[in-house]
């Protein structure tokens, strides 16, 4: 989304207001800042929250490449690596570090909670992939991302070489015995 300002004249020769484009419709917003510029005078907890594995190389490769696609509009999607020491789930709609190493999980603008491919498909627009969020949530293909991002999630940890107890706290890569 773009601000643009549009001036108009009242009687009294004052601004009269602020308009905000938004690419589905226009928003008049009065007097202040668009709805995604008041989005960044909040807290952290404004915009779309990611909460993600740091220590998955699979995931952090996945990320870095958001983080670049957004990198024009950084205040639209917050990245929380979850295996940082002080990760508090309380901050983040109660999704504790077990519930968000089940599975992808992003928190909406709305405060909503959405996880495993709906996740993807509320990141993706974020940052300007919504053809392909859309595309993961058709009915037809819906049911084998659903299976795909399942069995994923459930071998992440293995196929990183990472141990099991990564799920129930911090975490690093298992050595490899030579």
């Amino acid at each position: 989304m773009f601000c643009k300002v549009r001036v108009g004249l009242a009687t009294v020769g004052s601004v009269r207001f602020l308009s905000c484009v938004n690419p589905r419709a226009v928003r008049l917003v009065t007097p202040g800042f668009c709805r995604h510029q008041r989005r960044t005078l909040q807290s952290e907890s404004a915009g779309i929250r990611v909460l993600y594995d740091g220590l998955c190389p699979i995931c952090q490769t996945e990320i870095s490449f958001l983080q670049f696609l957004q990198r024009n509009q950084m205040e639209k999607v917050n990245f929380i690596d979850i295996s940082k020491p002080g990760y508090d789930g309380r901050k983040y709609k109660d999704v504790t570090y077990e519930m968000a190493m089940e599975e992808m999980t992003v928190i909406d603008e709305k405060d909503e909670v959405h996880r495993g491919v709906a996740a993807f498909a509320v990141m993706y627009s974020a940052v300007g992939l919504g053809w392909l969020g859309r595309l993961m949530m058709w009915t037809p293909l819906r049911p084998f991302m659903d299976r795909s991002y399942a069995i994923f999630a459930r071998n992440r940890l293995k196929w990183t070489g990472r141990a099991p107890e990564c799920t129930t706290g911090s975490c690093e890569k298992r050595k490899v015995d030579s």
